[in-house]
């Protein structure tokens, strides 16, 4: 019983952690992005990878040794559905990631580069896209924990 707590617990204070920084992004990404901007978003942003790989490795860890049980996830739809959804995050947050790293080199080379503020833009609403998806997901994962759905 206390490995599951302490599973769960960590599983959500990891998927605060993810959101907490997608929001940070988000704000950051809300005007021009300076040196320090982008230091901060680059900085973030690996953060961010960080959490999301601890959330997996924790997320794998509930499934195996949760009082669950892996027969209850494997087996529900709505896991599936969560799952896909993460999923579809991770690989939205791979052009941030790269366009941040990017950036960085192209600053790296021209001290007064500035990112094209459209550039900006586009980024910025696909942080917020996936902080859509991370609340479809709680809606899933509130699906998933009663087995049958909403």
């Amino acid at each position: 019983m206390l490995t599951d707590f302490v599973l769960a617990s960590l599983h959500h204070l990891l998927v605060y952690a993810l959101i907490a920084m997608l929001v940070a992004q988000s704000v950051l990404l809300r005007g021009a992005v300076d040196r320090p901007t982008l230091q901060r978003l680059v900085g973030i942003d690996r953060g961010y990878g960080i959490c999301a790989m601890l959330l997996i490795v924790v997320g794998i860890c509930r499934i195996i040794y949760g009082v669950k049980g892996h027969d209850f996830y494997l087996h529900n739809p709505w896991f599936h559905a969560k799952m896909g959804a993460f999923v579809l995050v991770g690989l939205l947050s791979i052009v941030p990631t790269v366009r941040f790293l990017r950036w960085r080199k192209a600053l790296a080379t021209n001290p007064s580069y500035l990112p094209d503020a459209t550039e900006v833009g586009r980024l910025r609403g696909i942080v917020r896209f996936e902080l859509i998806l991370i609340a479809a997901i709680f809606v899933f994962a509130a699906a998933m924990a009663r087995y049958g759905g909403l």
